[in-house]
C-alpha cells in the first residue's frame, strides 16, 4: 500500500517537503519526497527530547515530581509547559500549574536537569537514550532541546513507530505521555491563539477539542504530537492506528495553516477507505 495522499505536498508552496505515514505495527505506508534529506525539525526537536527525559525517568535518573526548574517547578510541570517560565526567557511570568505557557526555556532547562542528573550531556544522552537503540542515524540535536534537532522523515517514522508500539518505554509511561496533565489549564497555542483549555501531555501537545488547530477537521480528539516553526509536523492519531511525518524548508506561516489540515484529512480518508 502507498498512500496516494502524500503526493499533495507537491502542491504546497515550499523549496522541499517530504512526508510520511507508519502504522502502530512499525509498517510503512508511504513516503513522498527525499525521506532521507535532514530538515531541522525547530519545536519537533521536543517529543524527541521528552521521550529521553521519560527513559530518564524509567532509569530512576529522575523523578516526574521532583523539583527543576523555577521555584516550585517540577520535571512534570517542564515537560508540560506549566512551570510558568516565558516562552524563550528564563524568567517566571506565573506560578507553576497556574497557566499552560508553552516555553522553551523549560525544555533549555529540562536538558540542563537531566544532563546534571545522568552526568551526560543532554543531546549525548539523547543518542544513547532513543537515536541509536531506534536506528535513527541521521537525527541529531545540535543545541538546545527545545528546537535545534536536525532529522528525516525515514527516522522521525521510526520514532513515530516507537511511540505507537514501545519499546523503550514502559507502554503506561507512553500513555501518561499523551494523556492531559494539568486538565483545564488555559493557554496560548503559538500561531493558532488562545485555547481554553490548552490540553498536553508529557512533551506532546494532545488535539483534543482544540479550533484552530494544525491537524485535520477528522482527526480524533486523542490525536498528539507536535509541529515546529520550520514547518513541520508529527502527530500520531490512535484511532487511526497510524502516525504522520512531514518536513519542509519553509518556516511556518499561513501556508502551513492552509495546507495541512486539508492533507491530514486526505491522508486520513484514505487509511480508513
Amino acid at each position: 500500500m502507498s498512500l496516494k495522499s502524500l503526493a499533495s505536498i507537491e502542491n504546497w508552496p515550499v523549496p522541499t517537503a517530504a512526508a510520511g505515514v507508519v502504522r502502530a505495527d512499525g509498517a510503512v505506508l508511504g513516503t513522498h519526497g527525499p525521506a532521507g534529506h535532514r530538515f531541522p525539525l525547530a519545536s519537533v526537536t521536543k517529543p524527541l527530547a521528552a521521550y529521553a527525559v521519560l527513559v530518564a525517568y524509567e532509569e530512576g535518573a529522575v523523578e516526574l515530581d521532583e523539583p527543576a526548574g523555577p521555584d516550585g517547578a517540577t520535571v512534570r510541570h517542564l515537560l508540560a509547559h506549566t512551570s510558568g517560565l516565558a516562552f524563550d526567557e528564563h524568567r517566571v511570568t506565573s506560578a507553576p500549574g497556574e497557566r499552560r505557557l508553552y516555553s522553551n526555556a523549560g525544555f533549555e532547562q529540562l536538558g540542563d536537569h537531566v544532563e546534571k542528573a545522568t552526568e551526560i550531556p543532554f543531546a549525548e544522552y539523547l543518542r544513547q537514550a532513543v537515536l541509536e537503540p531506534l536506528g535513527m542515524a541521521s537525527t541529531s540535536l545540535e543545541g538546545s532541546p527545545a528546537k535545534d534537532g536536525v532529522s528525516t522523515v525515514e527516522d522521525l517514522l521510526r520514532f513515530a513507530a516507537e511511540v505507537q508500539a514501545p519499546r523503550l518505554l514502559d507502554p503506561r509511561t507512553v500513555a501518561a505521555a499523551m494523556t492531559v496533565q494539568y486538565p483545564g489549564t488555559k493557554g496560548v497555542l503559538p500561531g493558532y491563539g488562545h485555547q481554553n483549555p490548552n490540553d498536553w501531555g508529557l512533551g506532546f501537545e494532545i488535539r483534543d477539542g482544540k479550533s484552530p488547530h494544525w491537524t485535520g477537521a477528522s482527526s480524533s480528539p486523542r490525536t498528539f504530537g507536535h509541529f515546529g516553526q520550520s514547518g513541520t509536523f508529527l502527530w500520531i492519531d490512535p484511532d487511526a492506528g497510524a502516525a504522520c511525518v512531514a518536513l519542509t524548508d519553509r518556516a511556518f506561516g499561513p501556508w502551513a495553516v492552509e495546507a495541512w489540515p486539508p492533507f491530514t484529512d486526505a491522508v486520513l480518508a484514505e487509511l480508513r477507505g
